[in-house]
């Protein structure tokens, strides 16, 4: 029997905070699991002192990820989900002014934000996204946890131990995929397209309501930070001085189109000029407005990651003001389907960290997931889908994450644009062939990504060691 665990859609695409799903929401969620974990071993009310140590790329980038940040977050209580992120500085500058850290909102402790987080160059073997949480307790002994941050949000320990049950949940699947032929050999066996064969396994873990729910969910919270990011205007934080591009180049796109809300921002754009420099642009502005508010500490959907959430949102909108004015929650629904199942192939077969295998894993596994989504819209048969997905991963293989200042901003945000540029190429040169004729499989083309991603010097893997990060400093900013 074959050990795959069961991943679902609504694991690729996850509501979180910027700027970061390794580096900001995995190590948030390994806070509130630490304290779970201190709460199930009955020692939380005996917790006297603590000290968090992040190794790896976690050391290496954290700050300009607010890693650092992010932890105290969750170490407070907050979920990232929820959380009213209009006070994340206020809750910081609490701590860092008061000594105190009012662990999970229920009592007071002693902590110094200047030492007890330690930012360690040295890498963990497990994984390059690893961190420590160290308790002292009032009797004098201590309780330690490690956790791994492995892209997307996801969060692991070395054990495992939630591993059995979701490789049970696996096999419950009425459909187990591990590789993309298996999906394939589904859809031709049932007569069903992709989203189908993914619904049927989402229903063997949640109602069809909660189905529905979470994906109005997931819409709701990339059109908001589409909105948001087009209607905010400024420079993005961190030092780098990046000026938001969304504000004006929305501004300009939308003219004298009136509109009042987020509801009727859409019915607006569609009636806007459409010739086909517009279409780059708006599909471009989209992207960047997702982006400039996952580097602003905003919410965003995971897609598969934050660096990378502008890709699939603005390949949506694309279809939904501009190929189809006509689209309900239905197309929106399929969409994400098979997104979500095209990223799992990714995580299933490769990685979606760009810590262990570059922006190739981030900027390109959402341009294979945007492509998927929207050939099967356009009418595409599985066998585009695929090779459409195809198409967008193998003309981003080996590209490195080396971002400025270790800040998710240069070259990042520009990234999320192209990728989206690129799905749509790959969806309309998937519709223009003959899929059954292709060339490159998209199983091979996730091995090969693999393959180079273990190639990759270590400097280029969201290290800021290498690459524009060393060329450009931010002096030069």
């Amino acid at each position: 029997m074959r050990k795959i665990e069961c991943i679902s859609v609504f694991d690729m695409l996850k509501v979180g905070v910027g700027p970061s799903s390794s580096h900001t929401l995995g190590p948030w969620r390994a806070a509130q699991r630490w304290i779970g974990e201190l709460k199930k071993k009955g020692c939380f009310k005996e917790v006297e002192k603590i000290h968090i140590d992040l190794y790896g790329s976690l050391s290496l980038t954290g700050k300009g990820h607010a890693t650092d940040i992010a932890t105290l977050l969750g170490l407070l209580g907050h979920d990232p989900v929820t959380m009213d992120i209009s006070i994340i500085e206020a809750e910081i500058e609490r701590i860092k002014e008061t000594g105190k850290l009012l662990l999970n909102g229920e009592r007071d402790i002693n902590f110094s934000f200047a030492e007890d987080i330690k930012f360690n160059r040295k890498f963990l073997e497990f994984h390059p996204n690893g961190m420590t949480f160290r308790a002292c307790l009032y009797n004098g002994k201590k309780s330690s946890s490690s956790f791994y941050s492995i892209g997307g949000g996801f969060v692991v320990k070395k054990e495992r131990k939630n591993a059995s049950k979701k490789m049970k949940n696996f096999q419950e699947f009425p459909f187990p995929v591990e590789k993309a032929t298996e999906l394939l050999q589904y859809c031709k066996a049932e007569n069903k397209p992709i989203s189908e064969i993914v619904l049927e396994n989402e229903r063997s873990l949640r109602t069809e309501e909660e189905i529905d729910a979470g994906f109005k969910q997931i819409w709701q919270v990339m059109l908001e930070s589409m909105y948001i990011g087009c209607h905010t205007e400024g420079t993005l934080p961190g030092g780098l001085n990046v000026k938001r591009r969304a504000f004006e180049m929305h501004q300009r796109l939308i003219g004298e189109t009136g509109y009042t809300n987020v509801e009727d921002w859409i019915p607006a754009i569609r009636q806007t000029e459409v010739k086909f420099r517009q279409i780059l642009k708006w599909v471009t502005c989209f992207a960047l407005s997702v982006n400039e508010v996952n580097a602003s500490l905003g919410r965003v959907v995971t897609a598969p990651t934050n660096g990378s959430a502008g890709t699939v949102p603005a390949v949506l909108m694309y279809y939904l003001c501009i190929e189809n004015h006509d689209a309900k929650y239905e197309d929106i629904k399929k969409f994400m389907l098979v997104a979500g199942e095209i990223g799992s192939l990714f995580k299933k077969g490769a990685t979606i960290s760009a810590a262990m295998g570059g922006c190739q894993a981030e900027i390109g596994v959402s341009s294979a997931m945007a492509a998927g989504g929207l050939t099967e819209l356009m009418g595409g048969t599985p066998e585009q889908v695929l090779m459409a997905s195809e198409i967008a991963m193998e003309h981003h293989l080996g590209l490195t994450c080396d971002p400025i200042g270790g800040l998710v901003q240069v070259p990042c945000i520009e990234r999320n644009a192209m990728g989206a540029i690129k799905a749509i190429n790959a969806a309309e040169i998937a519709m223009e062939s003959d899929a059954s004729r292709a060339k490159v499989p998209l199983d091979k083309v996730i091995e090969t990504m693999w393959d180079t991603a273990k190639d990759m010097n270590k400097k280029y893997k969201e290290t800021s060691e290498g690459g524009l990060a060393v060329r450009v400093s931010l002096s030069d900013c």
